[in-house]
């Protein structure tokens, strides 16, 4: 309950309205409470589903920068650039 600097009620004040709507708040609140408890277990899901995804994708990229090709040119780009002067 929201208080003036008296300690009185803001709804026992003259002049001041009562806020319309306040079933539609509690409707809204307790919406999201229940979609938080359906929810519990979705995002541990969705963790090792992307954390299998990303060892995945570093798994083939390591593959990938370890062939030969791959080595050979990134050992002559390296040795370009540190004898250009």
């Amino acid at each position: 309950m929201i208080k003036d600097g008296t300690g009185q009620s803001l709804r026992q004040l003259p002049g001041v309205q009562r806020r319309r709507g306040r079933g539609a708040e509690a409707r809204v609140r307790r919406a999201v409470r229940r979609r938080g408890r359906s929810d519990a277990g979705m995002t541990t899901a969705e963790y090792a589903v992307g954390t299998l995804g990303a060892c995945a994708l570093a798994a083939g990229l390591y593959k990938v920068v370890t062939s030969t090709a791959i080595t050979g040119a990134l050992t002559e780009m390296l040795e370009r650039a540190l004898h250009a002067t």
